[in-house]
Order: C-alpha cells, then structure tokens, then sequence
C-alpha cells in the first residue's frame, strides 16, 4: 500500500482480540493453507460483503497456494513494518480460519485508516459481530482516527 507507518512507534500493537465467537491473530505464512481454503470457498460470498465491491479481490478463478503464500508474507511484512495489520479470523474451539481483518491507512484524506474484513459463507452469522467487535476494539485501542469500515 504505501511505505508509511500507520501506528506511532510507541504504540504496543495488540497481538490479538478474543471473543465467545471468534479470535484474531496476526496472519502469517504458517496460516497459508488455512487461509486459501477459507477464501477460495468463499468467493461470492466475499465479494458481496460490504467492502469489497471493488472487484479485484477475491480474484475469481482463485490463486495458486504459492501465489497466496506470497500475500501473507506480504502483509506479514506490513505488519512487522508496522504498514498496515493483518489478522485472520479464527474459530475459538477448532483454529480453523474462519476470515480476516485488514487494517491499512486510507487511500483518502476523508479518513485516517481502511478496514475491511470478511467471513467464510458457511460462518456468514459472524460478519456483523466481527463488523461490531473490530468497529470497538479499533475506536478504543488503538490511535486511528477516523475508520473507513463499511458498516454491516
């Protein structure tokens, strides 16, 4: 995205967020095969959550799991630069990968940050409680500012 941090240097970035229904960790390499499956049998359903309009991603017709391997490093890297903050979504009693968060500065003057996140189809009754827990946690600790997060 860009090259700027989006967070203070002396601001302790939270390593997770936990709740009942869910838990957010950082995305990284060891969730790549995790990650794919939860995307890619997702599709349709991703690209009609509220955000993700844009159509550029999920991509359609998938990517290889090295291609997809090379995201997560990428934003792995991001958040170890302190860029912008990935975290993948997981199921509290199994792990599994049940969606993700992103965090990255705004593209626009009219907001500090860019929030997206989604769910897997077959865990769709969780979009509006992460929408609610991310939308909380983010307005009371951390120092964003002003979030563009469509609402859900």
């Amino acid at each position: 995205m860009n090259d700027r941090a989006l967070v203070p240097d002396d601001f302790a970035v939270p390593p997770c967020l936990a709740t009942p229904q869910f838990r957010l960790e950082p995305l990284g390499p060891q969730h790549n095969s995790a990650d794919h499956a939860a995307w890619t049998s997702s599709i349709e359903h991703i690209r009609a959550t509220p955000g993700f309009p844009d159509g550029d991603w999920p991509p359609v017709g998938g990517m290889t799991l090295e291609a997809n391997l090379a995201d997560l490093r990428r934003h792995a890297d991001d958040f170890v630069q302190r860029r912008g903050f990935t975290y993948t979504v997981l199921d509290p009693a199994g792990g599994e990968v049940i969606g993700c968060v992103y965090i990255y500065p705004s593209r626009s003057d009219d907001h500090d940050a860019e929030v997206s996140s989604w769910v897997r189809a077959d865990r769709a009754e969780l979009d509006v409680p992460l929408y609610e827990a991310v939308t909380a946690w983010l307005s009371t600790d951390w120092p964003l500012g002003t979030l563009n997060y469509h609402p859900r």
